[in-house]
């Protein structure tokens, strides 16, 4: 398995990451570790996480999980810092006292000296200066606490304003970008993927799985027990077409003998200027699903069977329904 550069950390990692969002809830601590111990060995050496996932549990299973089997050294560990949390102004997470403190509880339930990726899980506009943000990443940088920094959902403009303002400042600048991306939602392939593209900043989508809607999940309606009867901005992706695209690409599927999320997963992981969509594996079945598209590519016939589902730089559905900054409306 060839790995890719990290944006320009210097590191490299396997082409796709393991997200530990479900690590907690739902997924229980022991399968979770069992799940963590198989990616390693399955090939996949970095580690995705956020100090809000399980109301913190999430970075404690992985930190244990990674105590257990003592390869914290063979992975590269990201987490983020920055969504709300709690009453407040949703600003102050974004500021200096709480990226530092937010720090310090990471590296504590991380089990850890120091985190190879420090992200910032979105973006804040108006309240705070990306002056003081960056000035407070960079000094875990420099205090060793942080290896190196990264951004996540946040649009082109901004992402380039934070890059020239680390280059001015001579500030630790975002190595990599973490956006929403999958076959149903293409919109950052007309800005944002060509300035990572330019500057070397690596990419890690969220959601390559269309949130489950490229699964399968809602070809036949919302069941009872999915995330979107609980939470209204999942639900609202489910669109007909999206639908639609979702069972076309499981026959497109079934004639390559892959399942149909495999297709999407390797749809996502080979596009120009992606380095490692990440996986969010409930089961550890769906882990050894995605575990199958490592070593595979994505040939030219069926990228282009793919593109006349939803053409380049379009949507389908809106996964940046989330990001008040994204407005554009998505064939629905």
């Amino acid at each position: 398995m060839q790995q890719r550069p990290l944006g320009r950390t210097g590191l490299s990692v396997a082409p796709l990451c393991l997200g530990a969002m479900n690590f907690g809830d739902p997924t229980t601590p022991d399968e979770s570790a069992r799940m963590i111990d198989r990616a390693i060995d399955g090939g996949i050496n970095m580690i995705d996480v956020a100090d809000v996932y399980a109301g913190g549990e999430s970075e404690k299973i992985v930190g244990a999980a990674l105590a257990a089997n003592g390869k914290r050294d063979d992975i590269v560990l990201a987490t983020k810092v920055g969504m709300a949390r709690g009453a407040g102004d949703a600003a102050q997470w974004h500021r200096r006292q709480h990226i530092v403190a937010s720090c310090e509880q990471s590296l504590t339930s991380l089990q850890t000296d120091h985190i190879d990726l420090y992200q910032l899980h979105r973006p804040t506009f108006a309240s705070v200066p990306q002056e003081e943000t960056l000035a407070a990443f960079d000094e875990l940088v420099q205090a060793g606490k942080v290896r190196h920094i990264g951004a996540s959902t946040h649009p082109a403009w901004f992402l380039m304003e934070a890059l020239s303002i680390s280059e001015r400042d001579g500030l630790a600048r975002y190595e990599t970008e973490q956006p929403p991306y999958n076959l149903l939602d293409r919109r950052i392939e007309n800005e944002l993927l060509p300035l990572c593209r330019k500057y070397g900043v690596g990419v890690l989508p969220w959601s390559p799985l269309g949130g489950g809607i490229l699964a399968g999940r809602y070809n036949d309606g919302i069941p009872e027990d999915a995330r979107a009867t609980r939470r209204p901005q999942v639900k609202d992706r489910i669109t007909t077409r999206a639908v639609e695209v979702a069972r076309e690409l499981a026959k497109l599927a079934a004639d390559r003998d892959m399942t149909v999320t495999q297709l999407a997963l390797l749809w996502c992981k080979d596009q120009s200027g992606i380095t490692a969509p990440i996986i969010g594996p409930r089961t550890s079945e769906q882990l050894d699903d995605a575990i199958g598209v490592l070593d595979a590519t994505l040939d030219d016939e069926t990228r282009a069977a793919c593109d006349a589902l939803v053409h380049p730089g379009n949507a389908v559905a809106d996964f940046h329904n989330t990001s008040f900054w994204m407005t554009a409306t998505v064939e629905t």
